[in-house]
């Protein structure tokens, strides 16, 4: 009975921490997509778009309102890449989350070993204890003796350990949303954390303004760009080429705009953050209680055990 509980406290366990592990997962590649997609968007539109532009000014130099419209272009430009500026660099965050997901996996595969080879233990002595008494045989009961001591040590040693897991998970599950503001302040500012941890519709979005600015900016500048190609090309063929490019440039920027929205929207890493509370607080929690019951059950067998070996050992020695 004590083993299968303890094989069920470490499945759960185990199932729990691969939950927080996925979790993590999946809060990590967000983060890092928004870092690339706003590194990505502001190359295009300081770098080629720069250059498309200023080949198009040689080439639309005899028309001073196309050169106008170039530079509008530009300055809009420039107004999108200062949006994206101002929003958070997730690089720290996601550092931080991929180095605790690599430690946490770690100690998880040694943990589950770990009690592995110790329900594997628990089950040898037994057998070693039945063959001992079938047999009456006073060495296996002697080596029975010294592995029950052991495993007596080793079950005190991990009830400890669990319980200490336990109250320390059970600590950081009564209010984890202040725990991780707490870490995340020098990174993030308060408000965008609030705004994942919470995400209830009476909050509104930290970026919106950013991402508002962003889209009516595109929109000019893209319907500026089709005024060039309906007007200025067929007056300048050259500049066929450039103008095309500019086209696809935006409309890129464009796919990147809904993409970027829909990772800035809190309902994604809510959902990554609610499911690594699930993992760790519930069922978590729950396998390292079974596991502490276990490691109790155990200690306990195993206690009446070893008293009772000397006795037996007597009427053995008897006969």
């Amino acid at each position: 009975t004590a083993v299968g509980i303890g094989f069920y406290g470490n499945s759960e366990t185990n199932d729990g921490v691969y939950q927080l592990l996925y979790a993590l997962d999946n809060a990590n590649h967000t983060l890092s997509g928004i870092d690339t997609l706003v590194a990505g968007t502001t190359q295009q539109l300081q770098v080629a778009l720069e250059q498309h532009v200023g080949r198009l000014s040689e080439v639309l130099a005899a028309r001073a309102d196309y050169l106008q419209t170039l530079k509008f272009l530009q300055q809009l430009a420039g107004s999108i890449v200062l949006q994206l500026s101002a929003l958070p660099v997730w690089h720290s965050v996601s550092t931080d989350l991929t180095a605790l997901a690599a430690d946490v996996s770690f100690v998880e595969y040694y943990r589950w070993l770990s009690y592995l080879l110790f329900f594997i233990l628990v089950l040898t002595i037994c057998l070693l204890a039945c063959l001992g008494l079938a047999k009456r045989s006073r060495c296996l009961l002697a080596v029975m003796l010294c592995c029950g001591l052991l495993t007596l040590v080793l079950s005190w040693a991990s009830m400890a350990v669990d319980t200490a897991a336990a109250v320390g998970t059970s600590d950081f599950c009564v209010a984890p949303d202040k725990f991780i503001m707490n870490q995340t302040e020098s990174d993030i500012s308060a408000e965008v954390v609030h705004y994942y941890l919470y995400c209830e519709q009476s909050l509104s979005s930290p970026f919106q303004q950013a991402l508002t600015i962003f889209q009516r900016s595109l929109t000019t500048m893209q319907m500026q760009t089709q005024g060039l190609i309906q007007f200025a090309l067929p007056l300048f063929p050259t500049a066929e080429k450039d103008l095309l490019g500019v086209q696809q440039l935006l409309n890129a920027s464009e796919t990147s705009l809904h993409q970027l929205t829909a990772m800035l929207d809190c309902r994604g890493l809510h959902k990554d953050y609610l499911d690594a509370l699930i993992g760790i607080c519930y069922d978590g929690v729950e396998g390292l209680l079974y596991l502490g019951l276990f490691s109790l059950l155990v200690a306990a067998s195993f206690s009446t055990l070893v008293c009772a070996t000397p006795r037996a050992w007597r009427l053995l020695a008897g006969r």
